[in-house]
């Protein structure tokens, strides 16, 4: 598990670590580490006799001195030059940098040295700023050359250290070198594509943290957890005790949803599935998913939404809605997804079990609005989703699953759990169909045992390595992400 930790947190491991060293011993392990990293990246992304030219941006503070100094490291290698952007510079890393033969030049002569880099190094601002560039910074940002490799010093200038602001005034790296831990700017939403590719320098401060104690801002699960959570049967097991799910979704209007969804959850190891729908879905479940069962019944957990048409006024359609209340109403664990968040508002929540949430960010937008009495649009979600993912939590007293190219999965603040923050699926999965397959997963996963939050950031992980293994690089479709599941979750299971 990748675990970020809030700045002060940080912080507060670094002074413990650092007043336990000798005096400016972690900067130097910092510097190393990313004087390492740059230099790998030169022969991966430069491989020819010519050595690569490498650019730093150095601003006032400690990353500037990182930079700096790690810049001294590699000049016995590379052509390096230094820019200072601002009249403060980190004076011990200047002297070092100077003293190793590292070319200075002004921000004015700033533009003609980056026209010929290879790496940029951007040690302009650190997790001590505040989100945005100033105006000078973002011209010297643009005059990078598109084939130039960016490397961040600890996070990308301009974006915030929390997270929460999205980078619009920042740097996009193509890869950020942070140092410790991972901190919430390079796992969340709104930040995430500006940090790029992300590598953790160990530079000591695990005894710190672990002395300290403070608990995770942002979590992911990574592919070695799964093994420690998914649901394996024992010998005793039998369907019932595997977990039954029952699928309340699809309408005459919209018939391929529960297909995906009642197909992922048997590809996702169910025990069994009950399906509850009209004639034409039902048929088409019957065709496609021979394994599942009909009508209501006992089940451990439900999922209730996927394709169903709340406003329906047929017979056959209020019928189902009327199943579909009967389902949010008892006592299991519920996952409620599109049509069924339709069905929630101040009198139905909170539910007395269980729940899982998993809008996409204008079903979000229209359910916290109806529980807050005030508009909301789906751009205000879009640019805080975290922000907005927890007033729902908060509200619904639910987790909730925010669907997006960063899936989060946020519980109410009273459970004291870190957010999660998935992104482990290709672009090519913003297709039709793929919320349905999720749902099928993650519904599987509760009717198992396992609570919304694993539920919900578990299933969103292997969506995501199931898409891209249905066609690694390319279009995929929602119905292949399903089939692909098993082997998927085989190979998660046994990768040790």
């Amino acid at each position: 598990m990748i675990e970020a930790y809030a700045v002060p947190d940080v912080r507060a491991a670094e002074r413990l670590a650092m007043g336990r060293l000798p005096d400016g011993e972690l900067m130097q392990r910092a510097a190393t580490g990313l004087a390492e990293v740059v230099a790998a990246r030169l022969g991966e992304h430069r491989p020819s006799a010519q050595p690569g030219t490498v650019v730093v941006l150095v601003g006032p503070g400690d990353n500037g001195g990182d930079a700096l100094y790690a810049g001294a490291r590699l000049a016995d290698r590379f052509p390096v030059t230094a820019v200072p952007v601002t009249a403060k510079t980190h004076e011990a890393g200047l002297a070092a940098a100077r003293a190793a033969g590292v070319t200075l030049t002004s921000p004015a002569e700033g533009a003609a040295a980056l026209a010929g880099a290879d790496v940029v190094v951007d040690g302009m601002l650190g997790i001590g700023g505040r989100p945005g560039l100033s105006a000078e910074l973002e011209r010297l940002i643009d005059a990078i050359p598109e084939d130039a490799y960016v490397v961040a010093v600890d996070l990308p200038s301009g974006a915030d250290p929390a997270g929460e602001e999205p980078a619009v005034s920042s740097l996009f790296a193509d890869e950020t070198v942070t140092f410790g831990v991972a901190k919430p700017v390079h796992l969340l939403p709104g930040t995430e594509a500006a940090t790029g590719r992300l590598t953790v320098v160990d530079i000591g401060l695990d005894e710190a943290l672990a002395e300290l104690g403070p608990t995770p801002a942002v979590e992911r699960l990574t592919h070695d957890d799964v093994a420690r959570l998914w649901p394996r049967p024992g010998p005793t097991d039998d369907k019932y005790s595997r977990g039954v799910l029952g699928v309340v979704a699809g309408g005459q209007a919209y018939t391929g949803a529960p297909v995906m969804t009642v197909t992922a959850a048997v590809e996702s190891g169910a025990g069994m599935v009950r399906y509850v729908g009209t004639a034409r879905p039902t048929d088409l479940v019957r065709a496609a998913v021979p394994e599942a069962v009909f009508g209501e019944g006992r089940v451990q957990a439900w999922v209730v939404g996927p394709g169903l048409d709340a406003q329906d006024d047929s017979g056959p359609g209020q019928e189902q809605v009327g199943a579909a209340r009967r389902a949010l109403g008892s006592a299991q664990p519920c996952l409620v997804d599109a049509g069924g968040l339709d069905l929630l508002d101040r009198y139905t929540l909170p539910r007395r079990a269980p729940t899982l949430l998993t809008p996409h960010a204008g079903e979000l937008a229209r359910l916290l609005g109806r529980l807050e009495g005030r508009e909301i649009s789906r751009q205000e979600v879009s640019d805080h989703p975290l922000r907005h993912a927890r007033a729902l939590a908060d509200r619904a007293r639910a987790t909730v699953l925010l669907k997006g190219s960063t899936t989060l999965v946020v519980d109410p603040i009273e459970a004291g759990t870190p957010a999660r923050a998935q992104a482990d699926a290709p672009a090519w999965l913003a297709t039709a169909g793929a919320g349905d397959v999720l749902a099928g997963v993650a519904g599987t996963l509760l009717a198992a045992g396992l609570d919304p939050r694993d539920a919900g950031s578990l299933a969103a992980l292997v969506h995501g390595v199931a898409a891209h293994r249905a066609n690694p690089g390319g279009p995929v479709r929602a119905m292949a992400v399903a089939h692909g599941i098993p082997a998927v979750v085989a190979h998660l299971l046994h990768r040790s």
